[in-house]
C-alpha cells in the first residue's frame, strides 16, 4: 500500500530523511506527523495515512535515523549516530515539523508516536510543546525506573566488552525475544506485536523490520524513555494541551498496559486537564496492525475531531 508521495529531506543534522506524505483528499483540517517505532519504518503507516487523508488530514511520516531508507554518514541501519543520537533524532523531527509549517502554514499539527516513536514524540513535545496542537503517545513505556538504569549499565558493559558499536546481544533477549516468549502458544517471536497473523508475517518478511539495534541505539532509546519518566521535564508543557494515550492489555512491552496507565496517572497528577487514555482489551503492541485496528483508527479520528473543534 504505497504512500502518495516519497521524497528526501535534508536535515540540519546531516541526514537525508526518507519522507512519505499523504495529502488530504477531503478539505484539509490539520497535519498528522507520525513517528514510527524501533526496527520498523515509515511505509508501514500507509493504511493509517489513507484513513486520515479521507478525513481531511495531511500525513507526514519519515524514517528515523538508522531506519528504512533514511541515510546519514553516522547512521547505518541500526544506529542513530556516533554521538548524541537521541538529540539528532529529535532535531530531525523538528526539521520535518519546519517543513510542514512551510508547506501548510496555519494548519494545526497533531503529533503521533508509537512505541519508540512514543518516546521520540514525547521528547520532542517536552522541548517544543508550543508548536504542537495535540499529541498522541501510543504504546510507550516511561516507567523505566531501576530497570532503565540496569539496561544502561548492561549496555555500558557491552560497549566496553565488545569494543565497538555493534548490535547489542543482551537487550534483544531482554526485550523483543522475552516479549515474544511471553505470548502463550506463540508461533513466532514477533507474535507480541499483533494477533493478526498476516500482519506478523509481513513484519517477519520485511528486511527493514526486526533487526537488532546497536548498543548505542539501545542506549539512546532507553535514555529517551527515562527522560519522559521524569515529571520535572514536563514543566514547560501547557497543561491544557490535548493528549491521547493508548496501549494494549496484552502488550508485554508496556507491561500489559500498566505503563500507559501509569503515564496517564502521572500527567493527571501534574495537572494535565485535557487528557484521554485507553488500554484496549486483548490488544498487543501494534495498535494499528491489530485485529481491531479499525476501532483504534476511528477512536483517534473522533478524538482529533474534538480537539480541532475546541
Amino acid at each position: 500500500m504505497p504512500f502518495g508521495q516519497q521524497r528526501m529531506v535534508k536535515s540540519p543534522t546531516g541526514a537525508d530523511l526518507n519522507l512519505y506524505v499523504k495529502q488530504a483528499t477531503a478539505q484539509p483540517r490539520a497535519v498528522v506527523q507520525i513517528n514510527h517505532g524501533l526496527a520498523e519504518h515509515a511505509a508501514r503507516y500507509a493504511r493509517f495515512a489513507d484513513f486520515l487523508a479521507e478525513r481531511g488530514f495531511h500525513v507526514y511520516v519519515h524514517d528515523h535515523r538508522g531506519h528504512g531508507a533514511t541515510r546519514a554518514p553516522d547512521a547505518p541501519l541500526g544506529k542513530f549516530a556516533d554521538a548524541d543520537g537521541g538529540a539528532k533524532v529529535i532535531a530531525d523531527v523538528a526539521a520535518i515539523h519546519d517543513l510542514i509549517a512551510g508547506e501548510h502554514p496555519g494548519l494545526p499539527v497533531i503529533l503521533v508516536g508509537h512505541s519508540m516513536g512514543a518516546s521520540v514524540a514525547l521528547n520532542f513535545l517536552l522541548r517544543h510543546s508550543g508548536r504542537v496542537h495535540a499529541a498522541a503517545i501510543w504504546n510507550g513505556n516511561f516507567s523505566q525506573g531501576l530497570l532503565g538504569q540496569l539496561a544502561l549499565a548492561i549496555l555500558g558493559w557491552e560497549r566496553m566488552r565488545l569494543g565497538s558499536d555493534v548490535p547489542s546481544r543482551l537487550l534483544p533477549r531482554l526485550t523483543f525475544q522475552a516479549w515474544g516468549k511471553a505470548v502463550p502458544n506463540h508461533k513466532t517471536l514477533f507474535d507480541w506485536l499483533s494477533r493478526d497473523e498476516a500482519e506478523v508475517a509481513k513484519y517477519v518478511a520485511d528486511p527493514l523490520c526486526g533487526w537488532d539495534a546497536s548498543v548505542s541505539m539501545w542506549r539512546d532509546v532507553v535514555q529517551m524513555a527515562i527522560y519522559g519518566g521524569s515529571d520535572g521535564n514536563f514543566s514547560g508543557v501547557r497543561r491544557t494541551l490535548p493528549i491521547n494515550l493508548i496501549g494494549g492489555e496484552k502488550d508485554p512491552a508496556s507491561d500489559y498496559g500498566k505503563a500507559v496507565n501509569h503515564l496517564a496517572g502521572r500527567m493527571r497528577g501534574m495537572g494535565f486537564s485535557n487528557l484521554v487514555s485507553k488500554v484496549y482489551p486483548e490488544t498487543r503492541h501494534e495498535s494499528l496492525n491489530e485485529v481491531k485496528r479499525d476501532i483504534v483508527m476511528a477512536d483517534f479520528a473522533a478524538w482529533a475531531d474534538k480537539v480541532l473543534k475546541a
